[in-house]
C-alpha cells in the first residue's frame, strides 16, 4: 500500500529579509486520488508598517491513498519570531502523527506507513485499533507543541509567544483549530462566515478562565492578561503560561458544492477589515494567490499597524476549474 512523497507541494518563508512575499499552488488530482480533494491555494506576507516580521505562515500538500490532504496555517508572533517560528516548524508535524483528521482506515494506514519511513520502528503488522489510540489528540499534538518550545526556550530571557490558526483538508472535511487572535474565515454559499474565534482577555469565559488561575485582566490600551498580553490563548508566553494556555478550539466543516473558499489571516488584516468586507473583496477573483494579495494590500492601505499574513484557499468541487500553480515570489 503505497503512498506519496510526504510532501507533495510546500511553500514557506525564510526571514532573512523583511519584505512581501506571495505565492500559491493546486492541489493536483493523481490516479486513484480524492477528485473531492481538489483546491487551490494562495499565500501573501508583508511586514507592512513594522520594521520587522514576525509572522509566519504554511501551505503544504501531502497524498496518502488515496487522499490528498492540505494542511495551511498562518502564526503571528509576538516578542520576536522564535515562538512563531517554532510552532510552524513542529505543529503540522505533530498534528499529522493523528489519524482522526483521516477519513478511513486505509489512510490510517497510509499515516503509518509515512511514520515509519521516517524512521519509526513500528512493526509491520501493528492494528488499526492501537494506531487510532497511539498517537495525541489533536489538543495534545498542541499542547505538545507549546511544552516543548517552552523546554527549547529554558535559557532565554526574552518571553515569547505565537498565535495559530490552522487548517487541515481531508477529503470532505475541513477541520480549523484556532489560538489565539488570527482567525478563520469562509464563504459558504455567498455569505461570511467566522470558523473560529478570536481568543480575548475580556472575554467573559476567557476572563473567567484567567481570574480561576489567579491571574487578572486589565485595560492597558486594550485589555490584557496581567496587564501585559493582549490575547488570552497563544504558544509560549512563559511567564503567563499559567494564565495564557494553548488549547485550540476546533470547528470542522463539510468540504461541498456551497464551499467556496477559506481565508486564514493574522490580526493585521481583520484589525481593518471585516469578515464580510474580506468574503466580498475576494469572491469574484479566482486565482487564491491574488486574493491573498488584494486583502493583504487592502489591509495595508487602510492603515493597519501589523504584520499582514493571510492565506486563501479556494474550494473546486465539481467546478471543473483549476487555478495557475504559481511559485513564490519576492
Amino acid at each position: 500500500m503505497g503512498y506519496l512523497n510526504s510532501v507533495l507541494q510546500s511553500s514557506s518563508q525564510v526571514h532573512s529579509e523583511d519584505r512581501p512575499a506571495s505565492g500559491g499552488g493546486l492541489s493536483v488530482t493523481f490516479s486513484g486520488y480524492s477528485q473531492n480533494g481538489k483546491f487551490s491555494y494562495g499565500y501573501a506576507s508583508s511586514p507592512g508598517k513594522r520594521s520587522s516580521m514576525e509572522d509566519f505562515y504554511e501551505t503544504r500538500i501531502d497524498g496518502v491513498d488515496g487522499e490528498i490532504v492540505g494542511l495551511f496555517g498562518v502564526f503571528d508572533g509576538h516578542g520576536g519570531v522564535r515562538a512563531a517560528e517554532y510552532v510552524k516548524q513542529n505543529l503540522f508535524s505533530n498534528l499529522i502523527k493523528h489519524p482522526k483528521f483521516i477519513s478511513d482506515t486505509k489512510s490510517a494506514i497510509g499515516y503509518l506507513l509515512i511514520t515509519v519511513s521516517h524512521g519509526c520502528d513500528f512493526p509491520s503488522g501493528l492494528a488499526i485499533t492501537c494506531l487510532l489510540n497511539c498517537f495525541q489528540p489533536p489538543a495534545d499534538a498542541y499542547n505538545h507543541t507549546d511544552s516543548e518550545f517552552l523546554k527549547a526556550e529554558n535559557n532565554q530571557n526574552r518571553d515569547a509567544g505565537s498565535t495559530a490558526s490552522t487548517a487541515i483538508l481531508v477529503g470532505n472535511r475541513l477541520l480549523v483549530a484556532n489560538v489565539g487572535d488570527s482567525r478563520a474565515v469562509i464563504c459558504r454559499g455567498g455569505n461570511a462566515i467566522a470558523v473560529s474565534r478570536d481568543h480575548k482577555p475580556d472575554q467573559s469565559d476567557e476572563r473567567q478562565r484567567i481570574e480561576n488561575a489567579g491571574g487578572f485582566v486589565m485595560w492597558a490600551g486594550t485589555w490584557r492578561v496581567g496587564g501585559v498580553l493582549a490575547v488570552s490563548r497563544a504558544f509560549g508566553d512563559r511567564h503567563l503560561k499559567q494564565y495564557v494556555v494553548a488549547d485550540p478550539e476546533i470547528q470542522e466543516e463539510k468540504i461541498d458544492n456551497s464551499l467556496e473558499f477559506l481565508i486564514l489571516a493574522s490580526d493585521g488584516l481583520w484589525d481593518v477589515v471585516s469578515n464580510e468586507e474580506a468574503v466580498a473583496m475576494i469572491k469574484p477573483i479566482q486565482d487564491p494567490e491574488q486574493a491573498a494579495k488584494q486583502l493583504m494590500q487592502e489591509a495595508y492601505q487602510r492603515g493597519s499597524a501589523d504584520n499582514i499574513t493571510c492565506v486563501v484557499v479556494r474550494f473546486l468541487v465539481n467546478q471543473g476549474g483549476s487555478s495557475r500553480n504559481a511559485s513564490a515570489t519576492a
